[in-house]
């Protein structure tokens, strides 16, 4: 089925929501993206626990901040940042990362 798949995996919306929206609530980010709390709370985990966001407590609630200045995890795109990545869903007037040719 088409409706099965996605371009950006589970991580990547989950990380660009929180770009969005740093005081974003799991239940929102859940319900947002139609996933289960339980699992927007691992993907968050995972992305603390590597390292590319940081969750403050502000209260009751957590307050996410994005470090943008790490490197993309995958073998093919290591040479951008996770800035980069957000960027182009963050920022209307942005396009694609410049990219040098490797052929």
């Amino acid at each position: 089925m088409a409706d099965d798949w996605s371009f950006l995996t589970t991580h990547a919306q989950v990380l660009v929501s929180i770009a969005h929206d740093p005081d974003i609530r799991l239940r929102e980010l859940a319900t947002t993206l139609g996933i289960t709390e339980r699992t927007a709370h691992g993907v968050v985990t995972d992305l603390a626990n590597e390292g590319y966001v940081i969750k403050e407590k502000n209260g009751s609630r957590n307050r996410y901040k994005v470090r943008r200045h790490l490197p993309l995890r995958a073998a093919v795109s290591r040479e951008h940042t996770i800035g980069d990545l957000l960027r182009m869903f963050t920022d209307p007037q942005a396009g694609p990362p410049d990219r040098q040719s490797t052929r």
